[in-house]
Formats: structure tokens, sequence, C-alpha cells
């Protein structure tokens, strides 16, 4: 049975076309592959994957990484594309897992990313009756500082990209007897005294002139948090901008969206923020929720703009959003066309997502 994740509906937009191009089919079992087109009809539907995990050893020594083996069968006649993050590796980019240590969850402590609208490139296709087969390492990713006996299961809920139907992804579980180890430890950054009216900023892997950029970007932040923070200061109303972003309007969350700014503004303005540059994935920015306030800058960001829809600015609203010590967001759903709609059908999770808390700071098309 799966736990209860967040769904990952996927920023399409424009970028609908893209699936249009050619995959490669993934096959690790023959180490074959044909390009074939992507479309609307290669989302998976319930039962259409079977997840199959196994170990190769049931006990696992502090100087070994942990890790699983996960196999992903197509179980049906045509093609099937699948987020190329679900079927994991070495670094795990979701928390795809149910991981427990005597009857309860450990905590997740791997990245949140803002991802761009996907490509075809961003899919693992699989064929017909085809499986791929992955190792995926959970150490640095799973609280596993105790010592003792752990069971995982893959345990995933999505939407599919196209369709947007709910899919949910289970396996068998499998125990194993772990040595507890530390958590992975932050990486160090050069601080430095930071813009009038901000904080301290610390930088690591960022050249002068991504460390300009980034003065600007925090700059553009600063005045969307503001903005937000006078705008949430008023009268709580059903308002255009609020109910947009948030949903059905209440008093409470009216009140939950003021606290989320406010800490936001708080953390632009005083806090002591981190920036790391060394990310070249395909992906605006991430980070680690419990590890404040360290964010980590990739490939995307350096192409948006500085103010406006998913811009520089607004990807440091998302991220600080995303720590537990402002506002603990997670990632339910990207894109301004699912942020709308999340809104709409689930007001209570449009407040715990994190692009919701961008676009409402953001503010474009401007909304009063």
């Amino acid at each position: 049975m799966s736990k209860t994740l967040p769904f990952r509906w996927l920023a399409l937009g424009a970028a609908s076309a893209l699936l249009l191009g050619a995959c490669v089919v993934q096959d690790d079992e023959d180490g074959a592959g044909s390009e074939i087109v992507v479309d609307e009809g290669m989302d998976p539907a319930a039962g259409d994957i079977a997840v199959e995990l196994s170990v190769d050893k049931v006990s696992v020594s502090l100087a070994e990484s942990v890790t699983v083996t996960v196999k992903l069968t197509n179980t049906t006649k045509r093609a099937i594309h699948l987020p190329a993050w679900y079927a994991p590796g070495e670094d795990l980019e979701e928390d795809l897992f149910l991981v427990t240590r005597g009857g309860q969850p450990v905590e997740f402590t791997g990245p949140h990313y803002k991802r761009a609208a996907l490509s075809d490139e961003d899919y693992v296709v699989l064929g017909p009756g085809k499986t791929v087969t992955r190792t995926a390492t959970l150490s640095g990713f799973y609280d596993l500082t105790q010592t003792g006996t752990y069971t995982v299961q893959y345990a995933a809920d999505m939407l599919t990209p196209v369709t947007k139907q709910a899919v949910s992804l289970d396996s068998n579980e499998v125990s194993l007897w772990i040595e507890g180890r530390a958590n992975a430890p932050s990486p160090q950054f050069l601080s430095a005294p930071g813009p009038q009216n901000f904080g301290s900023l610390g930088f690591n892997k960022c050249s002068a002139d991504q460390q300009t950029t980034v003065t600007q970007a925090l700059g553009a932040a600063s005045t969307m948090a503001n903005g937000a923070v006078a705008y949430l200061g008023g009268s709580p109303s059903a308002t255009p901008r609020y109910t947009t972003w948030f949903g059905a309007f209440s008093t409470n969350g009216w009140s939950t969206a003021k606290s989320h700014y406010a800490a936001i503004k708080d953390a632009v303005d005083s806090k002591s923020l981190n920036f790391d540059c060394g990310c070249k994935k395909k992906y605006y920015a991430y980070v680690y929720p419990n590890q404040p306030y360290n964010v980590y800058l990739c490939s995307v960001f350096w192409s948006a703009p500085l103010s406006g829809t998913d811009s520089k600015g607004g990807t440091i609203i998302h991220e600080l959003s995303h720590f537990d010590v402002i506002a603990g967001t997670d990632d339910w759903v990207y894109g301004q066309s699912g942020a709308k709609s999340l809104a709409l059908s689930d007001p209570t999770k449009a407040l715990n997502n994190a692009d919701n808390h961008e676009y409402f700071a953001e503010n474009t098309p401007a909304l009063q």
C-alpha cells in the first residue's frame, strides 16, 4: 500500500509538444533500445507497472552504503513513459521509499527540487513487457542514524505527466539490519557581508558574476516577500490573488499564508543565507529542508528572469518555503497550471506547496 506522498504533478504547459519527440526505450534485461514517439497514450495507469524490490545482503555495516535493487516492469502491451526520477539510482531525487524502523517511518533527508518543464530526455520509456533495473542508494537520503532492523518498500504516488491521473507504484517489502550512521554533513560556505538590509551571504562554487546575480535575485525575492507580507497584512477576504493560489478562503488559511511569508521575509532580511552554484542538473534549485539556510542553484536558475513567473527571485522564495523552520512546504505540484488546479481541489495542499507560495509572491499576471 502506498504511503501518503506528494503527487508529483509535472508542469508541462507549452512544453507538452516536446513529449512528441523521440525517446529511447529502456530495456535493462537485454540491453536493447529503439526510438519511439511519446504521446499521451503512454502515461501509466493503475497496475501498468509492477515494482519488485530486493537486497544483495540483509546486514549492512557502517562502512557500506545501504542500497536496494528496484525492478520496474511494464505489464502492458504498449510503451509507457515515466519521469526518470521514478527509476531511482545512486542520487535519489524523490522520497520514493517507505522506510521504517520499529514500525515507525524514518525521515527522508534528501533534496527537494524545483523542476523545469519536462522534455523527452527526462523520461525512462519502458517498451511493452520490458523491465528496467536500478540500484538505489538509501544512505544519505533517509535518517539511518539508529542501529536496528529496517523495512523498505518502494511506495510512490504520482500524477501522470500528460493525463494527470493518480497512479500508485508499490513494491514488496524487504528487511535489513543497518548499523547506524550519521546523516550527510552540510557543505562549507565562504561567508561575506550581505547587501545593506540583508544578513550575511555565504557562497560555494560560485563565480564573481554568479555571486552578483544571486545578490540581485535576493533583492527581487525581498521585494516579493515584502509585497506578500504587506498584502496579507490587509483585511482577510476571498480576494482573487488569494483564492487563485491558495483556494477557498478561510481565516485560518489566510493566517497560515501570512505566517509563512513573515518567516520568508525574516529569512531574506536577517538570516545568514548560503548559496551553492555547483549543481549542473536541468533544475532551478534544491534544498534539504532540515538544513537551513543552504540553497543549491542549478542550471535553469541562471537563465530565468530576475522577476516574474518562474524567476530567480521567485525561486528563492520557493526554496526558502521548503525549510522546516520557515513553512515546511513540499512539492505537491509544479507550474502555474498545476498550482491553480491544486488550489481549487485541495486548499490545504496548496498552502503546503512551494510553487503556490512562489506564484503568489511573484503575482504575474498581477491579481488584486
